[in-house]
Order: structure tokens, then C-alpha cells, then sequence
């Protein structure tokens, strides 16, 4: 059985709760107790989350563990859990930190030396805090060796499923996935940001001309085509758009197969011509001079360094 230990200190974010579910479900799935887990604090007891509630936990032991996850905070690790998180690679096979734990495995002086990643609203200030760390801020989870950090909210099921893709076998981690009513996990590499939620359109009718384009990217999509998805003339379509959004149509829609072609490169074997293809680029030409355009990387380029990347993360994990 392998055990997992949950670092809980106060202002514990109950999002990073969230992962124990993955075990929980790897547990149910194999029908028998493959993950045991275990909440610890400094002190013991009712430790209080952000959020007002109380955790109860275990006080901290160094006992022998699988993995330790070192979940995020709203208040700042004592000494004590920094010390503790310190010593764990004396007593924990693996440390995990999603979103801001990672700030925590930095304090300690795990990351040095090391590729990690957080959320992206704190990456720039780790970065600049912890030089030595060699921080990857558009990166969903990053497995250094023994040590993982992953972006914040979600993405810490995305690492849990790797992990458990990495114990118990790639079908084991996709039921999990299925029984959470999530999809597999992403890979490490995609990006931290979705176009769909930085254009933000206030109103059903552009909204519905968004899912429209996002689902149709081999198709042309032209601002007449979407025009009439929102029943509005296309002078009219373009001027609410761009108020709703900031973008012009053409933009927008470029930016939505910039999106799936980036994906595609990262988690598929499609040549650079059926990725073209099946976002609506037409043609690898196109697709490159929009990928430097808004990357300042050809696709390949993206592509070897999301896979040396996920190839370096299995074999050092």
C-alpha cells in the first residue's frame, strides 16, 4: 500500500482536497486499499482552512511515505512545516506541491536547481524570490526527479492523475479520470491559459458564436459564416464583437486554432499537415508564420520541447 501524507498547515486551501479524491477513486477502482492517506500538521488536530472549517490531522512523524503533498496556503508555513518539508526527502519517496505549495518546497530549498512551475499569478514573484529555481510559469504540473509542482486550482488533478498514471498504469489513471467526470489528464505541458476565458463575451449571442467557431475550426469561418450564427448583419456582428471582446473576428478565430494546434502538437503524433488541416490553417505555412507570430516558435520547435519535456519528466520521475 502506498501512503500519502497531506501537509495541513492554517489558511489550507480546501481546493488541494481535491486530489485526495483521485486516490480515493484509484481505491474504489482496484477494490482494494491502494493509496492510504493520511493528513498531517505541525501540532496535530483541527487545523482551520481558508475557507473557516477545520481539518483534523495527525501530527507530523517523518513516518515513511510514498508521496507528501504540500498543498497551498493563505498564510504563510510556519518554521515548523518549512523544517518538516525540508527533511522529507529523508522519509517520502516523492513530494508533490500544486499552485502555491509550491512556494513552500522553494522556502525549504527543494526546488533549487530545479524545474517547477505554480500558479501564474505568483510564478514571476518565485522566480524572482528563488533565482535558483528554474521556473516554467505556463506549464500545467513539471516532474523534477522526485519533486512535482503543478498550476493552480485544477491542475493539481492533473498532476494526481499522472501520479497515479505512474503507479497503477495509463487505464487505471483514465477510470479515475471517467468516474471524476473529468477529462485524462492534461499533459504537462499545455498552457496555463484558455482563449475562450481571456475573450470573456458578455453576451449569449457572441458566447454561442464562440462555442460555434471552437467546435467548426476546419471550417472557414469567415465573419459572414459567424455572422449569422449571431442573426446579425456583418457589419453589425463585427462591431459587437469587438466591443464584447477587444478583438476583431479574424483575430479571435486565429486565436482559438492557435489553441488547438498548439494542443495538438503537444499531446499527438498528427503531422504538422493534418494539424493544419483540422484547425483550419489550410496549410503548415500558414500555421508556422501564426505560430511565431504569437509564440516566436515554429511548431516543431514547440512540439520537441513539449515532448523532451514530458520524456525527461518520466524518466526522472
Amino acid at each position: 500500500m502506498r501512503k500519502v501524507g497531506f501537509v495541513i498547515h492554517p489558511g489550507y486551501s480546501p481546493i488541494t482536497l481535491a486530489i485526495s479524491t483521485v486516490f480515493e477513486i484509484a481505491n474504489l477502482q482496484a477494490g482494494a486499499p491502494v493509496y492510504d492517506v493520511a493528513m498531517l500538521s505541525e501540532d496535530g488536530g483541527p487545523v482551520r482552512t481558508s475557507v473557516g472549517f477545520e481539518i483534523m490531522t495527525t501530527r507530523f512523524a517523518g513516518d515513511q511515505l510514498d508521496l507528501l503533498v504540500v498543498g497551498g496556503s493563505m498564510e504563510d508555513a510556519t518554521s515548523g512545516v518549512v523544517e518538516f518539508v525540508r527533511r522529507s526527502p529523508s522519509f517520502a519517496r516523492r513530494i508533490a506541491a500544486p499552485c502555491v505549495g509550491a512556494l513552500v518546497l522553494a522556502e525549504a530549498g527543494l526546488l533549487d536547481g530545479r524545474r517547477a512551475t505554480t500558479h501564474w499569478m505568483y510564478a514571476r514573484a518565485m522566480a524572482e524570490k528563488y533565482p535558483r529555481i528554474r521556473v516554467e510559469e505556463d506549464r500545467i504540473f513539471i516532474a523534477d526527479g522526485p519533486v512535482w509542482t503543478s498550476a493552480g486550482m485544477s491542475a493539481g488533478i492533473d498532476l494526481a492523475l499522472a501520479l497515479v498514471e505512474e503507479d497503477l498504469g495509463l487505464d487505471a489513471a483514465r477510470q479515475v479520470a471517467r468516474k471524476m467526470v473529468v477529462y485524462h489528464r492534461r499533459s504537462g505541458g499545455q498552457s496555463q491559459f484558455s482563449t475562450l476565458l481571456e475573450l470573456e463575451p458578455k453576451s449569449d449571442r457572441i458566447q454561442a458564436v464562440m462555442t460555434f467557431a471552437r467546435r467548426n475550426l476546419s471550417s472557414r469561418l469567415s465573419v459572414e459564416d459567424l455572422a449569422d450564427v449571431a442573426h446579425l448583419s456583418p457589419r453589425q456582428f463585427s462591431r459587437a464583437f469587438q466591443t464584447e471582446t477587444g478583438q476583431s473576428p479574424a483575430k479571435a478565430v486565429e486565436n482559438l486554432r492557435l489553441e488547438a494546434a498548439r494542443t495538438m502538437m503537444e499531446d499527438s503524433n498528427h503531422s504538422i499537415d493534418v494539424v493544419a488541416r483540422q484547425t483550419g490553417f489550410a496549410d503548415r505555412d500558414r500555421m508556422r508564420r501564426a505560430f511565431l507570430r504569437a509564440f516566436g516558435q515554429p511548431p516543431q520547435v514547440i512540439r520537441r520541447a513539449a515532448r523532451g519535456a514530458d520524456a525527461g519528466e518520466l524518466v526522472e520521475a
